[in-house]
Order: C-alpha cells, then structure tokens, then sequence
C-alpha cells in the first residue's frame, strides 16, 4: 500500500524523527549530547518504528489498523548508555508511533507501548522491533494529554474530573466543580459529559453537556485544557 503524500514529505524531511529527537534532547538535556555522542542513536530507534508501523499495516472494519504493541531490543552496551532515562525514551517512542498514526490516518485498536530490552545478540549500534497488534478493551483507545504532557490512557473504565482528590484527573480550581466532568466508553468511541458542573465544560471553546470526542478535540475545565488523542 503506497504512502500518502503527507508519510512522503515526513519520510523525505526526516519531520517527524526531528522533532522527535528535538524533544528528547529537551528532556535529557545535556545528558543527550553525553550519551549518543557513539552507538545507537535514538532517531534511528523511531526511523525504524515508524518503517515497522507502515510495513504491518492492515486494512479493519474502520480504516487501516496498525501495531501498537512495540518490543525495542538493543545490545547491551547500548542498553547500559540508555538506562538513565530509558523510561523517557519509550514514551517519546510512543509519541512518535501516534503521531505518525495520525499524519497517516491509521488506527491502534489498543494502547500504544514501547518496551526497551536487552539483547545480547545484538551489536552496539543496531536494534530490532518487535510490532504487534494487540487489542485492548472493548477495541477502542484513546487519552486525553493534561497540559505538563502526562497522558491519562482510556480504556473500559470511567475517567473523572474534578476538584475532589478522588478525580481520575483532579483539579484544583475555584471555578471547576468537585465532580465536574467523566468520560466514558461509548459504541462509537468515548463520550465526555458534563456531570452538572457550575461553571460548564467546553470542547473547542463550545460549551457542552455531552460530546463524542473527536481525534485533537480540546477540553477546557476551568482554566485547564485537556487534549483527546484517538490515536
């Protein structure tokens, strides 16, 4: 199956691994420039995942369907270079699969996660990528993105939003209500309601009681937004 014309220009441009490694290097700092100086470079990890995501790709029921599911091995060596912040470099990973997702328009039928593991098989310098479909609850996924970048998976269970403690995603406000806001599982995809709050919740500036989110709908609560990613 052929790329579309926007999977070209981010593969000629090199796009999406930039920016991918622009905000790992803003992550790390300036322990970056220290541990790739040699060996594997982090880019080529997410060069290659994205080539793993285009090359399992699969035509669902809804649109293209592809790997979600992602088991990075790398020598030990490089393993050892990574290990400060491994768990860094596999979330960045896993942004890096959804945002391809969406310049593609493909589907994850479950949550994205990336593995890091050792292989002592492997030389320094090289890795391999395990990619798998796995389907999570009900087929659907989803999250929504809180404004430090944290990012609140959605499965088959309620998220709530409020300023009581008890909130999947609390908040403290004076104008958000103390049970505010819920989303939840729907036949379609995921549903945010409005659960009486004094002072409203917006998707896009719009105030709602109920709404079927849509792929970068912006939720605001108070003075917060949140972000719906169906990818």
């Amino acid at each position: 199956m052929p790329q579309g014309p926007r999977g070209v220009l981010a593969t000629l441009r090199g796009v999406g691994p930039q920016r991918f490694e622009r905000r790992l290097e803003r992550l790390v700092e300036g322990t970056f420039s220290k541990a790739f100086r040699s060996g594997l470079q982090p880019v080529e990890i997410a060069r290659k995942l994205v080539r793993e995501i285009d090359a399992g790709r699969t035509l669902g029921v809804h649109g293209t369907v592809v790997a979600n599911d992602f088991t990075v091995g790398i020598s030990p060596r490089d393993y050892d270079r990574f290990e400060s912040f491994d768990d860094v470099l596999a979330r960045e990973l896993a942004d890096q699969a959804r945002e391809h997702a969406r310049d593609e328009g493909y589907r994850f039928v479950g949550p994205v996660e990336v593995r890091l593991v050792e292989d002592p098989e492997l030389g320094t310098g090289t890795c391999s990528i395990e990619a798998r479909i796995v389907e999570g609850a009900l087929g659907l996924v989803g999250s929504l993105v809180l404004p430090d970048g944290r990012r609140i998976p959605l499965a088959d269970e309620t998220v709530t939003i409020g300023r009581v403690p008890d909130s999947t995603i609390p908040i403290e406000d004076a104008r958000v209500s103390r049970h505010h806001a819920e989303v939840k599982p729907a036949t379609e995809g995921f549903v945010l309601r409005d659960v009486g709050s004094m002072n409203g919740t917006l998707v896009n500036g719009v105030s709602v009681k109920e709404h079927l989110l849509q792929d970068g709908d912006e939720i605001g609560v108070g003075s917060t937004s949140l972000r719906f990613e169906a990818s």
